[in-house]
């Protein structure tokens, strides 16, 4: 008999024959009709847990990581409103089994049914994954990627104090509301959960409102590996900025008044705090995990003795609000009623094709209230002694701060956030006098965490917010790519469309700058935000087109809810020239308010038909530089400036290169993982020959004189065109 029977057959016996575990007597926070709702939603997660192991036996059910242990978290949903939101651990199935009892939703056990089986009719991925997660319980999904979840629920728990001030279009947090994130104890260890908590405790230290509560469940034990006795509670007790509360989570009615009083101040003050709930994990950690393999039996055969749910039926008994007979007829309709359900979604269809599960990967579009940009006269106070500059032309550092002063101005929801971007104005100056013309509470200066910044956008986005954070180099977003990777760009597939977190990504990257900072200031790779599915990658080469492009981005954020990365290349932040010191011919007068380049476009100078040049950012501009020596030597070139990496615009390039006898690919990035792979691909499945391609090599970039040694260069561009040109 495996885990799971015996917890079962050992549940039933204890409860017809009484033999309740020992524990506290039940307090006075619940009545006794609240408790009855509790067991029962209690009751219904377990069944849920037992049916999910048949069903993937059966191969009608493909996820079995279960909440049996958790159930106390069915006091904690009781002890919030149903509209704080909640980022969810995923053994909390009985919070959500509780909430839907909040606000009358009857068919959560179907629902959660429908997910375990991967069924199209699935209410909240549409059969992409088993995860908990409902719109109309403001919960949104979240799937196992560990401690992620921690920095947006941070983000959204912000959102709710910048709201007061500022209440965007499309936000839903009540202005009262409190956020809810809960964790395991083993992933309480994860850098992702200690940075979002240092975090958390970093903003209260400074008076910020932020209403979070965390919620750890402490089961004792992460997989095999267990959790030192005492290590939770000494972690979380003495945390800065944090209020720590701590509950035995078998315990339904000490988990429920724990829970109330740490959300109650939570609410006032709106302040974090920290619930440490002590749990066990019953039926290992899922279904192909056997605890015995790792354990001492007498250490499960322990836990399996306190059980959750015989401590509930204990306290009901002595609260006098169920007796154990009716607690065992309850468990028993609940198995029953289950697979009644199981029987009828059987049949329930699947996703079967490839357009089918990629359908959520791009989420709908949104009705946005039109805001036009401030008349001339309001521009002229907003830019002050800058309203001249529009007129003159820039270097795309100061056109892009042009940009962002207008997107700050015509759309309040707007937020930025990150290091040293307020009273510094940016590493390169391109945020300057932003803080001072829009105050510290949208342009924000973050700690130094690029988890935390993403995550804070992520949360803010959640809360109708249209967040543009900063990484500050393209090197530093390894630290935090999960969040784009696993939770951003992810959340509309697993919600099929219903929860977005829309931003604008802006990252300074990319390599040129002579001799500055070697690899951890110039990063020539790209391969880490190519291959996430929905993302957008704006690269503007210079600064009209920069500002441009930023506005589209904005657009595509606001309007179409897209998660867009807009990657500027730092070396042509301050370039003037083209080809000689002097000649200005890289900079730009400020386009219109209303110019914007769509997405899918390309660029192209020149009309020659010997070789187009295809290449963007850094590499344009040499390639620029190229095409007038060819020119020169009496070659016909265009230049094609890709503009958007990700997708690649794939129709806008063929037609640019339609008619041209070669085409030689010119790509900053590494031979391997760099676009020009993909350009290469692209052509050759087109029919096209007589290509090549330039790119740096597969190196890392040195600090000093051989800053540009393993990158392409005006010379190596001119040699390879003509090597082509004459070959």
């Amino acid at each position: 008999m495996d885990r799971v029977a015996i917890v079962h057959e050992n549940f039933r016996r204890r409860v017809a024959s009484a033999d309740l575990p020992s524990g506290a007597e039940p307090n006075n926070s619940l009545t006794n009709e609240e408790a009855v709702g509790l067991y029962q939603a209690q009751v219904l997660s377990r069944q849920l847990d037992r049916i999910s192991r048949h069903m993937q036996a059966d191969g009608e059910g493909f996820y079995t990581i279960g909440s049996s242990g958790h159930e106390g978290m069915a006091a904690v949903a009781h002890a919030l409103r149903p509209d704080d939101m909640a980022f969810l651990h995923y053994r909390d199935a009985a919070f959500q089994i509780a909430r839907a009892q909040q606000v009358g939703h009857k068919d959560i056990d179907r629902d959660m049914l429908l997910s375990y089986a991967c069924a199209a009719a699935d209410p909240i991925s549409g059969g992409r994954h088993k995860v908990l997660g409902s719109w109309d319980l403001m919960i949104p999904p979240q799937t196992s990627t560990i401690a992620s979840h921690l920095p947006k629920a941070l983000g959204a728990a912000f959102s709710i104090g910048a709201a007061r001030r500022k209440r965007p279009q499309h936000s839903h947090c009540p202005a009262d509301g409190i956020v809810i994130c809960s964790f395991g104890d083993a992933s309480l260890n994860h850098s992702t959960a200690q940075g979002a908590i240092n975090t958390a405790g970093w903003t209260a230290f400074q008076v910020t409102p932020l209403p979070l509560l965390l919620v750890c469940e402490d089961n004792g034990i992460g997989i095999s590996v267990k959790t030192p006795s005492g290590w939770v509670e000494a972690s979380l007790r003495q945390r800065p900025g944090l209020r720590y509360f701590s509950a035995n989570g078998l315990d339904l009615y000490a988990t429920h008044a724990a829970a109330k009083a740490a959300a109650d101040y939570v609410r006032t003050h709106r302040k974090p705090a920290v619930l440490h709930l002590r749990t066990v994990r019953l039926y290992g950690h899922a279904g192909a995990d056997v605890a015995t393999s790792y354990l001492p039996r007498q250490e499960v055969e322990a836990d399996e003795a306190n059980d959750p749910l015989l401590h509930s039926v204990r306290l009901l008994q002595q609260a006098g609000a169920m007796a154990p007979s009716e607690a065992l007829a309850c468990y028993d309709r609940t198995a029953q009623s289950l697979a009644s359900l199981r029987a009828a979604i059987r049949q329930e269809a699947h996703l079967q094709t490839a357009q089918e599960v990629m359908q959520s990967l791009i989420p709908p579009p949104r009705r946005c209230e039109p805001r036009g940009p401030l008349d001339d006269r309001a521009r002229q106070q907003l830019f002050a002694g800058d309203y001249p500059g529009l007129q003159q032309a820039q270097p795309m550092s100061r056109l892009l701060n042009y940009a962002l002063t207008d997107l700050l101005a015509q759309y309040p929801e707007i937020t930025l956030m990150g290091e040293d971007i307020g009273r510094k104005g940016g590493v390169y100056g391109v945020t300057q006098k932003l803080q001072r013309r829009f105050g510290p509470d949208r342009v924000i200066d973050t700690l130094l965490d690029e988890q935390s910044i993403l995550g804070l956008a992520i949360g803010m986005a959640h809360n109708g917010f249209l967040p543009i954070p900063e990484i500050q180099f393209l090197a530093y977003l390894h630290n935090a790519e999960d969040q784009l990777r696993g939770e951003a760009a992810t959340l509309p597939f697993f919600s099929n469309g219903q929860f977005t977190n829309p931003m604008v990504v802006r990252i300074a990257g990319l390599g040129y700058q002579k001799g500055f900072g070697g690899h951890f200031h110039n990063d020539n790779s790209l391969a880490v935000l190519r291959d996430i599915p929905g993302l957008i990658i704006a690269c503007p080469s210079h600064g009209a087109d920069a500002v441009r492009m930023l506005r589209e981005s904005v657009r595509l954020a606001r309007e179409e809810q897209r998660v867009v990365v807009f990657l500027e290349p730092i070396a042509l932040y301050p370039m003037r020239d083209l080809h000689r010191v002097g000649d200005n011919k890289w900079m730009d007068v400020y386009p219109d308010l209303e110019e914007r380049l769509p997405l899918g476009t390309v660029g192209v100078h020149g009309q020659g038909e010997q070789l187009a040049l295809v290449s963007y950012a850094n590499g344009y501009h040499l390639c620029r530089q190229a095409q007038t020596e060819l020119e020169q030597q009496g070659y016909a070139v265009r230049v094609i400036d890709l503009r958007w990496l990700a997708p690649l615009p794939e129709a806008a390039l063929l037609a640019a290169t339609e008619n041209c006898q070669r085409v030689l690919f010119v790509d900053e990035c590494r031979k391997t993982g760099s676009q020009s792979e993909a350009l290469i691909t692209l052509f050759q499945e087109h029919g096209r020959s007589n290509m090549a391609r330039l790119t740096a090599e597969d190196s890392f970039i040195a600090t000093g004189p051989a800053y540009g040694a393993t990158l392409p260069s005006r010379s190596s561009v001119l040699t390879a065109a003509l090597k082509l040109l004459q070959g």
